[in-house]
């Protein structure tokens, strides 16, 4: 016997019995972002690798370490996208979105990729929720963003999360700040890692971001961003701050906080955790007014956040939270012998058709089994139809959990007598809500 291929190492399987818990939320983030008026964009799962070296940033770890690169039969380089924001970009500038009115508001699920140590809730494959918004360069977009983000924590009652939030100025202004940075680390040159010593040159924000003890710590007494914005800067983060205010969103400032990412301007944010130990950010974004403009398009205020969906699971068991069951099988019709088996599949398509869900048997189970397999799959009725009742037009119909028992015709009329016993059965109390949504 040859050796069962497993998955790829860093990449997880979504079972049958875990399944419904994803569309469950995914539901509600469709239904949320609806509300806010954003709707869906799908953009491929590879694209040009320049795209995200010019979008997501060269200095960044995730171009530099972290992309799946790879190069075609016919010599062009395409990455799996590390994120989502640079090819919604991307579909919005080359198909001129911008025609159809600002501001431009998407949302997506995006399986992402980035090579990576596997750590808890941090995979290579792992997917994202995130919303993107082109054209609106007021404070109120910020705000509007982070209002949609809270709502999706409430409506999945997830708590004990902290808003945090920080503004990294505008290329100007960080300018001012990226020439204080340098000056500042260059006195640590002999301590920092390798990647940080480039970083210095380039970007020496990112040393900010680094992940190594011996960099973070000295990182803890660099000059902070928000002493170095510029007046513009400065009145759009406090009017940021007054909206969220107003709609009594709470948050925190954090100047340490720059994110990962090189397209970032201005308002930046992240949804915080203790309860997932180091990996705690579930959500994160902000503004990036530059990233348009960066790939070829005129100047676009833009901005929009990244919701990771295995952190946010992983949480939303952490905390205990119970995402409801899917419907279970509302008829399961048995049949006895070729005739029957044909009567019961002709009966189980017409229970379909109402959008109920039923079953009979297709795999050529015994009666016993029948009935085994029907409790097992939770049906709430079931009916056995065999010679007599073909000849009779009519069967027995149990409901499952009570044993009561009732006498159905089969013809043109199942349908009504079958819809009156299970109206009567939702009445009762015997059906959860989740089971007649």
């Amino acid at each position: 016997m040859s050796l069962i291929t497993k998955r790829v190492y860093g990449a997880e399987d979504v079972l049958p019995k875990d399944s419904y818990k994803w569309q469950l939320i995914e539901d509600i983030m469709r239904s949320e972002a609806a509300a806010y008026g954003f709707k869906e964009i799908r953009t491929p799962v590879f694209e040009h690798t320049e795209l995200f070296q010019r979008g997501v940033g060269d200095t960044t770890d995730v171009v530099q370490k972290e992309m799946y690169t790879f190069n075609t039969k016919g010599g062009t380089s395409l990455s799996l996208r590390p994120e989502g924001t640079a090819g919604a970009a991307r579909a919005v500038l080359e198909h001129a979105v911008y025609n159809d009115g600002l501001p431009i508001k998407t949302y997506y699920f995006d399986s992402c990729y980035r090579y990576e140590k596997k750590q808890a809730n941090r995979y290579r494959e792992f997917h994202q929720f995130g919303v993107e918004l082109y054209g609106a360069s007021s404070p109120a977009s910020d705000a509007e963003i982070i209002s949609l983000a809270t709502t999706l924590f409430d409506r999945l009652g997830v708590t004990d999360l902290q808003l945090e939030l920080n503004s990294i100025g505008c290329p100007t202004c960080r300018a001012e700040y990226h020439k204080a940075l340098k000056k500042y680390f260059e006195s640590y040159k002999d301590k920092l890692c390798d990647t940080c010593l480039s970083r210095l040159e380039k970007n020496p924000m990112r040393i900010l971001d680094c992940k190594s003890p011996v960099c973070s710590e000295i990182a803890k007494d660099a000059p902070v961003v928000l002493d170095y914005l510029c007046d513009d800067c400065k009145d759009h983060f406090q009017q940021v701050k007054a909206y969220l205010d107003a709609a009594e969103i709470p948050y925190i400032v954090n100047p340490k906080i720059v994110r990962g990412l090189d397209y970032y301007t201005k308002t930046v944010f992240e949804f915080v955790t203790t309860k997932l130990g180091s990996q705690g950010t579930v959500c994160g974004g902000g503004r990036y007014d530059g990233l348009i403009e960066e790939m070829g398009g005129q100047h676009t205020p833009s901005l929009g956040f990244g919701l990771g969906m295995e952190r946010l699971l992983a949480l939303m068991a952490e905390q205990g939270i119970e995402i409801p069951l899917p419907p279970s099988c509302d008829i399961y019709i048995a049949g006895l012998g070729e005739e029957a088996q044909k009567k019961a599949f002709t009966l189980v398509k017409e229970v379909r058709e109402t959008s109920l869900i039923a079953e009979c048997d297709i795999v050529g189970r015994s009666l016993r089994a029948q009935m085994k397999y029907a409790d097992k799959i939770g049906a709430k009725f079931s009916m056995v139809i065999g010679e007599n009742e073909i000849n009779e037009n009519k069967a027995i119909l149990k409901n499952m959990e009570t044993g009561e028992k009732t006498e159905v015709p089969l013809d043109e009329q199942f349908i009504n007598a079958f819809f009156h016993h299970y109206t009567e059965y939702q009445i009762s109390g015997t059906a959860n809500i989740e089971d007649i949504q």
